[in-house]
């Protein structure tokens, strides 16, 4: 929120400068982003009147101006902006002045005529960029006062950043309060009077949906000139607030905004049909905003009609069709309280913001909405003129927010807070932010005035007398406590360990949000019905991820997009999936894995080897490599981000813990890759899992090796061949595995040769031929009578 120095010490006026004053804001919990200066520095520039503008005698576009700045005589000033005429009021930089940029003002002749100063525009006083013509003041400002006293230009712009919870400083009010509460310097209410109605023009509301919206006041204001200027103390406010002066209806209705926190919205009375009804949208019900916007409300978005249509939606953008303009000269003014539930998130879900669904989803005073519009109406009659009728008040109390008390014990606050504050003290600063505070027994019990939503819990109490204290008032002390080391078990390794394995394969580390596009879940994950957020950080990341897969495949993308072939990159995260109807427990699990990523070439580009690209025997070896020493195995599968036929299951210890393989083409197209690129993911359970080491002999005897050749059907995996040969293998044999796969002449058109390297030892004695053949016999007959094989060059 931005806002002027000046405005706010109309409210509160601490003896303070400017940077002690932005550092009690910090201090206080509303954090100063920006102090920046209203205006540049200059000076020697007066409010000046321009007596006499008459044609340059020697150039068409100049012209001769006789001005007035109240020096006692007429300046001779030569003048080239279009809109220079008799009896106008502009700032005039007279010789000697100093402007934005170090410009010094100096005698000058134009065109053969001499001139003694300068007629400015707002931009040569870096007010504004409207360099068009001179910058027109009032009839009232007082000839020779100097331009920044009268503009009020040494004056600075404080932008604050507001938590979410403090909705209540979204105002001049707001912000004053808290200055008062933190320096002790009074504070100055704006003074709202009820404005005695005129005429009895009145409109009945009606509440559809009160839970959404329990107070709603409303009132018709008769003979309204809405071509009447915005004042220029009001116009200067509101430019300094970041709001941009429209018109004077609207201006009003922004003010008040900013003054008291209360969002308002004019109607044109006379586009009104009947009754003033807050309720939920019809089907297929359109409203057309005031941004040009049509929209289709969703059925929990709340709206504001009459008898015959939408009007507005409630609490975010009034419409097109009701909305003031120059001509309107009956206007019906509205002030509510929308609850933040039926405001929050809606405006977002549209593609747009505004200031009132800003101040409205946060929590809006409910005890404002009548004073504000009396306070609007007071503006309205001044600027406006016009008479106004009786106001309409439609409220639901049983709806309206209750502020309970919340216990506070203040030996748990001192021991929270490390400060001995006393039971006097704490009372004083609760009582300074306007808390209702009681006895009950050793505690207090605090209730929150009715603008602060913030306040719920005995924490946030706590919290009130940490910045009300100084948060440079409490001290610095380290906290103390005694460790232990805990135990670290050989089943399991670190997952620090698990991530410098993969960085020494290579792969680089990345964090990828864990909200995504909801089309990669049904992509990668052939997910169509995936864990939606109720209020997403941005419209495309809607849905929680299933997979590690989608968000590895983008950095890939993003990569490729700025020419890097060669990535490799990994990440351990969580993801998210539902738990299914027959777990105890339904609703939602979230799950440790670790994916990655290979794609480009295999190797850096270098001399020394053939480039290649990556496939997926090189990230085999990587998984492989990470579990050592235990086994993995493979086996095919089908799955929706992968490549028919190049994608496997991960299997260890007969349990499937993930999956491998090539994106599928369809995807790689899709997300224009280019290349295919290898992915895995794994459980991270089980690839933290570790074998508990275990002693074994080495054995001093000579190893002795045979190959074993097998004929097997095609459509046996080796896997399942290495599965059935190790199981059934004798003690002697240490190692089995396969070195050749042949296919071709000489073998069946569904079968295909398996070499195998069995390597045999004892660790006691050597082996004697007899041994070594009946262990290849027993292999041989595993292979015949479990896998229907046979040894290859034996029976045909």
């Amino acid at each position: 929120m931005q806002f002027s120095e000046q405005w706010l010490r109309t409210f509160v006026d601490p003896q303070l400068n400017s940077a002690e004053l932005g550092h009690l804001l910090t201090m206080a919990g509303l954090e100063v982003e920006e102090a920046e200066p209203a205006a540049p520095a200059f000076k020697g520039v007066v409010v000046a009147q321009i007596v006499e503008a008459e044609k340059h005698p020697n150039a068409d576009k100049l012209k001769l101006c006789k001005v007035d700045a109240g020096i006692g005589e007429l300046l001779q000033i030569v003048c080239g902006a279009p809109n220079a005429a008799a009896g106008m009021k502009v700032p005039c930089a007279v010789v000697g002045a100093v402007l934005p940029g170090e410009f010094e003002i100096k005698k000058a002749k134009l065109r053969g005529v001499e001139s003694f100063g300068m007629l400015c525009s707002a931009r040569e006083l870096g007010l504004s960029e409207d360099h068009g013509g001179l910058y027109a003041l009032p009839e009232d400002a007082p000839v020779g006062a100097d331009i920044r006293d009268y503009l009020g230009l040494d004056d600075t712009l404080f932008t604050i950043k507001l938590t979410p919870n403090r909705a209540d400083c979204l105002s001049l009010t707001g912000v004053a309060r808290e200055v008062a509460a933190i320096t002790g310097a009074s504070l100055r209410h704006t003074m709202v009077d009820a404005v005695v109605p005129t005429v009895d023009a009145r409109r009945d509301i009606v509440l559809d949906a009160p839970a959404a919206c329990p107070r709603y006041c409303g009132r018709i204001l008769h003979g309204v000139n809405a071509k009447a200027p915005t004042p220029e103390w009001m116009v200067r406010r509101l430019v300094r607030s970041g709001v941009r002066s429209i018109s004077a209806l609207v201006d009003i209705t922004n003010y008040v905004m900013l003054e008291l926190g209360q969002p308002l919205h004019a109607f044109d009375n006379t586009r009104l049909q009947g009754a003033i009804h807050v309720r939920l949208p019809r089907a297929a019900e359109r409203v057309l905003l005031l941004n040009e916007q049509t929209v289709t409300p969703a059925a929990d978005t709340l709206l504001i009609a009459d008898e015959a249509r939408a009007l507005a939606l409630a609490g975010i953008m009034g419409g097109e069709d009701s909305g003031i303009t120059l001509e309107t000269t009956e206007v019906f003014l509205e002030s509510a309280f929308f609850a933040p539930d039926a405001i929050a998130g809606r405006a977002r879900s549209y593609g747009f913001s505004s200031d009132a669904s800003h101040r409205f989803e946060r929590g809006v005073d409910p005890e404002l909405a009548r004073p504000a519009i009396e306070r609007a109406t007071q503006l309205v009659l001044e600027i406006c003129g016009g008479e106004a009728g009786p106001v309409v008040e439609a409220q639901a109390p049983d709806a309206l927010p209750a502020r309970k008390p919340v216990r506070l014990r203040p030996a748990r606050a001192r021991r929270v807070l490390g400060v001995t504050l006393d039971d006097e003290a704490m009372l004083a600063l609760l009582q300074r932010v306007h808390l209702g505070v009681v006895r009950d027994g050793d505690d207090f019990l605090v209730t929150p005035p009715s603008w602060r939503f913030d306040i719920e819990i005995e924490e946030d109490l706590i919290e009130e007398l940490a910045r009300l204290h100084g948060y440079d008032n409490i001290p610095a002390v380290a906290p103390q406590g005694s460790l232990m080391m805990l135990p670290s078990s050989e089943h399991s390794r670190p997952v620090w360990a698990l991530r410098h394995l993969l960085a020494a394969r290579g792969y680089q580390e990345v964090v990828n949000f864990a909200f995504v596009e909801e089309a990669w879940e049904r992509d990668f994950c052939a997910n169509e019905n995936p864990i939606r957020l109720a209020n997403p950080i941005a419209s495309q990341l809607s849905v929680m991820r299933s997979s590690l897969i989608p968000g590895l495949v983008d950095t890939l993308a993003t990569n490729r997009k700025r020419q890097i072939e060669r990535v490799r990159v990994f990440e351990v995260a969580r993801v998210f999936e539902r738990k299914a109807d027959g777990e105890p427990v339904r609703g939602f699990q979230q799950v440790m894995n670790v994916a990655g990523l290979a794609a480009g070439s295999v190797l850096p580009e270098q001399w020394g080897e053939r480039s290649r690209n990556v496939d997926f025997y090189d990230v085999k070896g990587d998984l492989e490599a990470l579990f050592a020493p235990r086994q993995l195995a493979f086996a095919p599968l089908s799955h929706p981000a992968l490549h028919p036929g190049r994608a496997a299951a991960v299997r260890l210890d007969g349990h499937v813990i993930g999956v491998i393989g090539e994106l599928h083409p369809v995807w790689v197209q899709r997300y224009d890759l280019g290349t295919a690129p290898v992915v895995f993911e794994l459980a991270l359970d089980a690839a933290l899992a570790a074998r508990m080491p275990g002693y074994a002999e080495i054995s001093r005897m000579p190893a002795v090796r045979r190959d074993l050749a097998l004929v097997i059907a095609m459509d046996v995996p080796v896997e399942r061949v290495l599965e059935v040969l190790r199981a059934a293998a004798p003690a002697i044999v240490r190692e089995i595995s396969l070195f050749d796969l042949y296919h071709g002449k000489g073998i069946d058109p569904d079968k295909k040769s398996l070499a195998f390297r069995v390597s045999m030892q004892d660790t006691q004695r050597t082996l004697e031929d007899a041994e070594v053949e009946a262990a290849m016999a027993v292999l041989v007959h595993q292979a015949e009578t479990v896998l229907g094989g046979r040894l290859r060059g034996a029976g045909g």
